[in-house]
């Protein structure tokens, strides 16, 4: 299956987003105030969301890469 221009450009869409939402949580987790000994470290939502966010531009990537090579 051959990723046609359309789908690219909405797969690069799709990287952008993702992308700039992982630098606004990175943003947002640099300005909190550091968390008290006892807490965890940071919140395990945030954690998680932040890696799926990862998982999906790499699962995009992995696909456009995938198609260059055999397109």
């Amino acid at each position: 299956m051959e990723l046609d221009l359309d789908e690219s450009s909405l797969a690069i869409g799709r990287i952008e987003r993702a992308l700039s939402r992982i630098e606004k949580a990175l943003t947002e987790r640099a300005t909190r105030p550091a968390p008290e000994p006892a807490s965890s470290e940071s919140n395990p939502d945030d954690q998680t969301a932040l890696k799926a966010e990862v998982t999906a531009v790499i699962g995009e990537l992995d696909r456009l890469i995938a198609e260059a090579k055999n397109g």
